[in-house]
């Protein structure tokens, strides 16, 4: 896999689920790192409108990218993500969801099943 990214937290991250993914035989955690080194300009930025449409509640929604605030959130969801702004994170948490780093994630559910990729 190539890993064109120079910032040293996402090849770390990048390096980690691959690992998973051979460990689990997950395609789920193979798509996330080759999603993920990606070059900056084509990153994920998803909005919190975003994942209120396309998810139901208690979800569980992994973006490879960083999770922005505009929109509303209405229901519990858990999102995992490289990076959430300040006020995507309170929103999240105000309707009850979690926000997770992505290898966090890769902790809970090691398979990759059941969860939602979002860009």
């Amino acid at each position: 896999m190539r890993k064109s990214s120079k910032n040293v937290v996402i090849l770390g991250i990048i390096e980690d689920i691959i690992k998973r993914s051979h460990k689990n035989n997950s395609k789920m955690w193979r798509e996330m790192a080759r999603r993920l080194s990606r070059s900056a300009s084509r990153s994920a930025e998803v909005n919190i409108s975003r994942i209120a449409r396309y998810t139901s509640e208690s979800e569980v929604v992994a973006v490879p990218g960083k999770v922005l605030s505009s929109g509303v959130i209405n229901h519990k969801v858990t999102v995992a993500a490289y990076a959430f702004s300040k006020k995507a994170r309170e929103k999240i948490m105000n309707s009850g969801g979690e926000c997770l780093s992505l290898t966090e994630l890769a902790d809970r559910i090691p398979e990759g099943k059941g969860i939602r990729i979002m860009e």
